[in-house]
């Protein structure tokens, strides 16, 4: 299954690892350096122009999303149930 993350981007459920609210990046010392080595090594992708509300890590990339994280957490959850 896939779920829609904002903009046309769309994810395979079986690739996400987490999904965290865009504060998690300014309160958190271990994120933000988690959410460097990605920049550094070119695997962040930022979707629409919208302010991010959500940070999406997949196995390959972490993803800037204008969608908020509670919805995307629900949507996951629900293809999860299927």
């Amino acid at each position: 299954m896939y779920i829609h993350v904002g903009g046309e981007k769309i994810v395979r459920t079986s690739e996400v690892v987490a999904i965290f609210d865009i504060t998690i990046e300014s309160s958190s010392k271990l994120s933000k350096q988690f959410v460097m080595g990605a920049r550094n090594r070119k695997e962040v992708e930022v979707i629409g122009e919208e302010e991010a509300k959500s940070i999406v890590v997949t196995s390959n990339k972490v993803i800037y999303s204008p969608i908020s994280s509670s919805t995307l957490k629900k949507r996951a959850h629900h293809f999860a149930a299927l």
